[in-house]
C-alpha cells in the first residue's frame, strides 16, 4: 500500500471499526483518535507553567542541508510527526498530513518505558524493591506466572511464562488481551478484565534466564504500581511522572471494563511533551534541575541488561548485535551509547548521548514491526545524530 493511499485516511472513515482500526489505512486516522474507539481516562500533566522548550531558529532548514534524505525517509516511513532535540531546543519539528501539534497520538509500547519510569520513581521512594516478587505486592498474582517472579525479572523481561505476542495471530495471547482491553471485539470466553487476565497467565520454565518480551509484564508493573500507591494506574502515571516534567498538555491512556488502564501500550500524547520523557533520560532523571527519576535508575537503565539472554539471530540482535533490554528501556550497545523506548507501527523515543540529542517519531506503519524498519530508523536516526554532532 502506498503512502499517499495511507495519507488519505487521515479524515474520518466510517469503515474504521473496533476490529480494524489497528490496520492499514484505518490506522492512520484511529492512532489520533483513540479516544473516539476505546474508553480512556486522562494522565494529569498538573496545575504548574508548562516547562519551556527553545526553538532554534531555521534549524530545519540546516538539518535538511546535512541530511537531504531526511524528508523523503520522514515520507516514505508513513511518519505523523518528527521532533529533533538537541541542548533541550527543538532543532527540527514536522507534522505530515493534518497531523497537529496538539494532537495526541498512540504511544503502543513507548507506553511501556513510561511504566517503568513510574516504577523507577517508587523504587527511588522506598515504595517498590526490584528484587522483592510481585506476589509480595499484589497477593492476588500468586501462583500465576508473574507470582515468583522479581520485579526486576518483569521489568527486564527475563520471566518465563506462557505467552504468544504474535500481533497478527488471532489465537495470540496479545490479541486476547488486547479483546480484554477493549482493543478488539470480545470473545465469549475472555476474561472479565485485566486483573483476572493476568491472573490466568501460567509459569513456562525458570524466571532470569532468557528475555521473552510479554507485554502482559508491563501490566503486571502497573498493579503493583496501584498496589503500592493505593491509586489506579492512570493516577498514579500522572502523579509520579507525568506531572513532573513540565508537560504541555496532559496525556490519555485506554482502560477496560474494570477500570484498568492499559499500561503496555495504551498512552496517547503530544510530540512536544513525548519530548521531555527522553529529555529527562538524557538530563539523567533531572527536569530543570529537579530530581524526578533516580540518577542510579537511570544509569542502570542506560547500561543496558545481559546482552547475552537475547534470543541468538533475534531481528533485535541483528539490527543491534549487542543490544539488551532494561528496567522496559532498549539498549542497542553501540558505540554511540544509543538507547531508546519503540512501540509497534512506529513510535519512537531515540536518544543520543554524544550529540545530546532525543529524536521523537509518530507514525503509522502498515505493519506492527519488521526487521526492514527496525533497521532503516536505526540507520536514519544515526544519520541524524552524525549531522547533529558537527555543532
Amino acid at each position: 500500500m502506498t503512502h499517499a493511499a495511507i495519507s488519505a485516511a487521515r479524515e474520518r472513515d466510517p469503515s474504521v471499526t473496533l476490529s480494524n482500526w489497528q490496520d492499514a489505512p484505518q490506522n492512520r486516522w484511529a492512532f489520533a483518535h483513540v479516544d473516539e474507539l476505546v474508553p480512556t481516562v486522562d494522565v494529569r500533566r498538573g496545575r504548574g507553567d508548562a516547562a519551556a522548550i527553545r526553538t532554534k531558529p531555521a534549524a530545519s532548514a540546516a538539518l535538511d542541508e546535512r541530511v537531504p534524505e531526511l524528508a523523503g525517509f520522514l515520507a516514505g516511513s508513513f511518519t505523523d510527526a518528527f521532533m529533533v532535540l538537541q541542548h533541550g531546543e527543538i532543532v527540527d519539528e514536522r507534522y505530515l498530513d493534518g497531523f497537529r501539534p496538539e494532537d495526541r497520538h498512540l504511544l503502543m509500547s513507548v507506553s511501556k518505558s513510561l511504566c517503568g519510569l513510574a516504577v523507577g520513581r517508587l523504587v527511588g521512594r522506598g515504595l517498590i524493591d526490584p528484587q522483592q516478587v510481585a506476589g509480595r505486592y499484589v497477593p492476588a498474582l500468586v501462583g500465576s506466572a508473574f507470582g515468583d517472579a522479581t520485579i526486576q525479572q518483569v521489568l527486564d523481561m527475563t520471566v518465563a511464562v506462557d505467552y504468544n505476542e504474535d500481533y497478527r495471530d488471532p489465537d495470540s495471547h496479545v490479541q486476547a488481551q488486547d479483546r480484554v482491553a477493549g482493543w478488539r471485539p470480545r470473545r465469549g470466553n475472555d476474561a472479565a478484565d485485566t486483573y483476572a487476565f493476568l491472573q490466568g497467565l501460567r509459569k513456562s520454565g525458570e524466571h532470569g534466564r532468557v528475555f521473552q518480551y510479554c507485554s502482559a509484564g508491563t501490566d503486571v508493573l502497573a498493579w503493583v504500581v496501584e498496589s503500592v500507591t493505593g491509586t489506579r494506574f492512570a493516577t498514579a502515571l500522572g502523579t509520579e511522572l507525568w506531572s513532573k516534567l513540565g508537560c504541555e498538555e496532559d496525556a490519555d491512556i485506554t482502560v477496560d471494563s474494570g477500570g484498568f488502564a492499559f499500561a503496555n501500550g495504551g498512552v496517547s500524547c503530544t510530540l512536544r511533551d513525548l519530548g521531555r520523557v527522553g529529555e529527562l533520560m538524557l538530563r539523567g532523571g533531572l527536569v530543570d534541575g529537579r530530581r524526578v527519576i533516580p540518577e542510579a535508575w537511570v544509569t542502570e537503565t542506560i547500561r543496558g541488561g545481559d546482552p547475552a539472554a537475547v534470543a541468538s539471530g533475534s531481528p533485535f540482535q541483528r539490527v543491534h548485535p549487542k543490544g539488551s533490554y532494561r528496567n522496559q528501556w532498549w539498549v542497542t550497545g553501540n558505540e554511540r551509547g544509543n538507547y531508546y523506548a519503540v512501540g509497534i507501527h512506529g513510535q519512537f523515543i531515540w536518544v543520543d548521548p554524544l550529540s545530546d540529542s532525543v529524536i521523537v517519531k509518530f507514525s503509522s506503519w502498515p505493519e506492527p514491526m519488521t526487521e526492514e524498519w527496525n533497521r532503516s530508523h536505526a540507520a536514519a536516526f544515526g544519520t541524524v545524530n552524525a549531522a547533529l554532532a558537527v555543532d
